[in-house]
């Protein structure tokens, strides 16, 4: 099957809905899946994907670790792409990106200093 690319531009808003967690090859074993092309441990993000007056909650995988990301924040989220997939009787839709990451990171609270003497 072919993956379509989804322009994530086209999104009002990008949140995390669930945190990233390594996805399992195999339950029976505990084995992680992991990607075909980096070797990095494969995780499973759950986005909520908004635009306009509706939003969706997806499952998207990524190769590593999304350092960061946390329920709540909004993400940026590089190449993402869609493919169908159908196995014995069951359909569905796999979401795939590059990475994931917060959308900005905070800035460190400014603590003021004291001058000399006080």
């Amino acid at each position: 099957m072919v993956a379509l690319p989804i322009d994530t531009a086209k999104f009002t808003g990008i949140i995390c809905a669930v945190a990233p967690t390594p996805r399992v090859a195999n339950r029976e074993t505990g084995q992680l899946r992991v990607d075909r092309e980096t070797g990095l441990t494969v995780y499973q993000v759950g986005l909520c994907l908004m635009a306009g007056t509706s939003a969706d909650v997806v499952t998207v995988s990524v190769p590593g670790e999304p350092t960061g990301v946390q329920n709540g924040m909004p993400v940026q989220v590089r190449d993402l792409y869609a493919t169908p997939w159908e196995n014995e009787g069951r359909h569905g839709i796999a979401f795939r990106a590059a990475e994931i990451k917060p959308l900005s990171v905070p800035a460190p609270s400014a603590t003021p200093r004291k001058a000399a003497g006080e």
